[in-house]
């Protein structure tokens, strides 16, 4: 059996920097996820994606971002169930869980931490009859590898952020780019709807509006799509056709843990830990919900460090912390080493 002090159901983002802020606590984290690789969705679905909200960088792949997660948590040397699925919970009578996953690994801790993102997911598929034949044959409803369309002809369908964000980065990739939407308005950042259309002015990308792809072209592999506009009908020939409406999560066996769910979400208490209705049990990230929710990576990290604060306060009910920053105390890891702050300078004016 595997102990630990905190147990992170999920290695995406939010579960990463949760071992950072327990490691400056002096706590031991174990990740579980049901992935083969840390990272989430980073890693699976979009690693050479780029996300343009994470403070003090400008623009930063998925990829990247996991990559710097992993190297900032290393000195605590984090312990990975990969490629397993939690799927039971039983609270043992000294007030610590054991969680079983669907290989039977069984991991015991005074904590739980659920970070599971969106839980496992389907892409959410346009109802075109014969869409089912071209995938992997054209029909990507993910980009995880956006080399594959370099100068090649591409059709996006969609109009949240994914969307946006792809044909913004696929312009200057692909031979040619048409974003095809069903609305006039788009639901994505208001500066990726601005940049669309700059790119559009440019003649960098193509943009179809109100309309849908109604039917795909092709024999063996993607040939071409029907675009459907106020009752006129287009052909254009492509060779690949994105659609990129959002993804369905399920929170899968998680969702029969006792805990208060809420539209395929975590009820949570975010007026203090974003612990659940079950003590002990904390779920930070897109997995949960409250009163004025944001789902953004940034969101995450904070429930993060506020779930490890209040988790060492359950772990040592007796002890008073006190927070030291990283600027002055540097980052020491479980083997010793350390991460010196830098010394201030004082600069004296004569």
């Amino acid at each position: 059996m595997i102990t630990t002090d905190i147990l992170i159901i999920g290695a995406g983002p939010t579960g990463l920097f949760a071992v950072f802020e327990a490691g400056l606590l002096k706590l031991k984290c174990h990740l579980i996820d049901a992935l083969p690789q840390p990272g989430g969705q980073c890693s699976e679905i979009y690693p050479k994606k780029p996300i343009y909200d994470i403070p003090a960088f400008p623009e930063v792949l998925a990829g990247d971002l996991v990559d710097n997660l992993m190297k900032q948590i290393a000195p605590f040397q984090p312990g990975f169930t990969l490629g397993e699925r939690a799927e039971t919970i039983e609270k043992q009578e000294d007030g610590s869980f054991i969680v079983t996953t669907n290989k039977g690994t069984q991991h015991k801790a005074p904590i739980v931490a659920i970070a599971g993102g969106l839980g496992s997911f389907e892409p959410r598929k346009p109802p075109i009859p014969n869409i089912a034949h071209f995938e992997d044959a054209g029909v990507e409803y993910i980009i995880r590898d956006p080399e594959i369309y370099r100068d090649k002809d591409v059709v996006i369908a969609g109009g949240g952020d994914s969307a946006l964000d792809w044909s913004i980065f696929l312009a200057n990739v692909a031979s040619s780019v048409t974003l095809v939407h069903r609305r006039n308005e788009f639901r994505g950042a208001l500066d990726s709807v601005e940049k669309v259309q700059e790119l559009k002015n440019a003649g960098a990308i193509k943009l179809i509006t109100p309309a849908e792809v109604s039917e795909i072209l092709g024999t063996d592999r993607v040939e071409g799509v029907v675009v459907k506009k106020e009752g006129e009908t287009l052909e254009l020939q492509c060779d690949h056709f994105i659609p990129l409406f959002g993804l369905a999560p399920k929170l899968g066996p998680i969702a029969d843990w006792g805990l208060e769910i809420e539209k395929n979400a975590i009820k949570v208490n975010n007026s203090l830990d974003y612990q659940t209705n079950i003590p002990g049990v904390y779920a930070i990230g897109d997995v949960n919900t409250y009163p004025g929710k944001l789902k953004l990576i940034l969101c995450g990290f904070h429930e993060a460090t506020l779930m490890c604060q209040s988790a060492y306060q359950r772990i040592f009910p007796d002890k008073r912390y006190v927070m030291k920053y990283t600027t002055v105390g540097g980052v020491e890891g479980f083997d010793g080493s350390k991460k010196e702050a830098p010394k201030a300078v004082i600069k004296t004016i004569d």
